[in-house]
């Protein structure tokens, strides 16, 4: 299949998984593990640091879902991109494995870089077991959307 086919499929994963992974985030909220979702605390800052974090809440409440979007759409072409390479295990543990790297990049990388969120070892236990867990959603989602690709 040639590179191209696998990231538009990939893209149309990645929505899928995304999707799922923040279904699983608003029942972690719902119950209270967590609070203000990470995706809208992201979108907040990142508003804030180009100066137009005064923006109307429907305009915020618009952009986090589609920035979180994206970036899973990205992560999901990134990894179907990968092709042959992801084949070493059967699916869905190659997808969980890259859903536990996007956690690492990003929820302990980036985003404490950022100060957007403690690093995961001085955050609430809750919320580091609850994105944890949405990334394993995500990466099993994707594994299995791309398992053909």
């Amino acid at each position: 299949m040639k590179l191209t086919t696998r990231i538009l499929r990939g893209l149309l994963a990645g929505a899928r998984a995304t999707m799922a992974m923040s279904t699983a985030m608003r029942g972690a909220q719902a119950v209270g593990l967590i609070g203000k979702l990470p995706p809208r605390k992201i979108t907040d800052r990142a508003l804030e640091a180009v100066g137009i974090g005064g923006a109307p809440r429907p305009a915020r409440a618009v952009a986090a879902p589609a920035n979180h979007l994206a970036f899973g759409r990205a992560c999901g072409a990134l990894y179907a991109s990968l092709g042959r390479a992801r084949r070493f295990a059967p699916e869905p543990i190659p997808g969980i494995l890259f859903g536990t790297l996007v956690w690492a990049v990003s929820y302990a990388g980036w985003v404490p870089a950022a100060r957007i969120l403690p690093p995961p070892q001085d955050d609430d236990p809750e919320r580091v077991a609850t994105m944890v867990g949405a990334h394993l959603v995500y990466g099993a989602v994707l594994g299995r959307a791309c398992a053909k690709i």
